[in-house]
């Protein structure tokens, strides 16, 4: 059993049932995050978001989802659920990563952080601090996280490789790597560090 696509299938039973718009906030977020599946491993390796293959992702899925969305937030009732699917919206609808709005998904973030408290969503809003505002914008909005939260150093060594750091950025991807929860994950952040450490080798 596809256990992805029987959660889709019982959360839109659900919002059938109901108009309430985080359920259909939530089902919108679903079909928007299963949509890029097909490209998030492509042949053993994990692909960031920035580098998948755009044209593997299921675009009928992700028409469905902003439609949900879109119904869900015209009710002016809004919640955790469809801020998080507004933000996979506006990754989703880009039609390349350097088109991506991200000065609206900072305030996407910033309506999820209003709605509650997290560390994970101010390190989400700290990357796209960097990619809105530029790196050194990015690195300052993280210094508000701790290094115990999930991706920090993955995070750090991002922006860092964006200023133009490259030998913090290897230490940082390797120092991700070694709190890398799968498999997929520590392999690409090891690739990425060793990538930085041979950009720094001489001849």
């Amino acid at each position: 059993m596809d256990v992805v696509a029987e959660a889709i299938r019982v959360t839109r039973q659900l919002a059938s049932l109901t108009d309430e718009p985080e359920a259909h906030g939530l089902l919108a977020l679903m079909l928007l995050s299963h949509a890029r599946r097909p490209a998030r491993v492509v042949d053993g390796r994990l692909v960031p978001l920035g580098e998948q293959d755009r044209g593997l992702w299921d675009a009928d899925a992700i028409a469905k989802g902003i439609d949900i969305l879109q119904t869900a937030l015209a009710r002016d009732r809004r919640g955790q659920y469809q801020a998080q699917a507004a933000i996979a919206a506006l990754h989703a609808d880009a039609p390349t990563a350097a088109e991506t709005d991200w000065v609206q998904i900072v305030e996407w973030y910033d309506e999820l952080l209003a709605l509650g408290e997290s560390p994970v969503i101010r390190l989400a809003r700290a990357v796209a601090i960097g990619e809105a505002a530029g790196p050194r914008a990015g690195l300052a909005a993280l210094d508000a996280v701790g290094s115990d939260v999930p991706r920090y150093y993955a995070a750090r060594a991002y922006l860092h490789e964006r200023v133009g750091d490259v030998q913090a950025a290897a230490i940082e991807y390797a120092e991700a790597a070694r709190r890398a929860t799968s498999t997929l994950e520590q392999q690409h952040l090891l690739r990425e560090g060793e990538r930085l450490r041979a950009r720094q080798s001489p001849g």
